[in-house]
């Protein structure tokens, strides 16, 4: 009978890439958070027009991180962590860089990949 109530083991769905729109969806100098299966992942557009992306949650207690233009870095509230646009760790408590994603420009849309290490 308890076997009824628990729900079978499902394995989940393996994601290898995401496609977020257009190019000219997304404006320059500016993030935003994206779900990537279910993890989140942090899309910045640099002032260049560049892609880049990033793990969604700050290395340190897996808070959300958000990019912020005005200090042009990827940004963690809950203890003032900061990232470059490289994705490493430049001040506050996060002791690693953020793992990084891939960015492919296919038919003009923007396509977010697993990167192979």
């Amino acid at each position: 009978m308890f076997k009824y109530l628990e729900p079978p083991e499902v394995e989940e769905a393996k994601v290898s890439n995401v496609k977020i729109g257009e190019i000219e969806d997304m404006e320059k100098d500016s993030g935003k958070i994206i779900k990537f299966g279910n993890k989140p992942v942090i899309v910045v557009r640099k002032a260049d027009g560049e892609y880049v992306a990033f793990a969604g949650v700050c290395t340190h207690l897996d808070c959300i991180v958000q990019y912020r233009n005005d200090l042009e870095q990827i940004y963690c509230a809950c203890h003032n962590g900061r990232y470059d646009l490289n994705g490493r760790n430049v001040s506050g408590p996060p002791p690693a860089p953020l793992e990084k994603y891939g960015i492919a420009i296919k038919n003009n849309e923007v396509i977010v990949f697993v990167e192979k290490t």
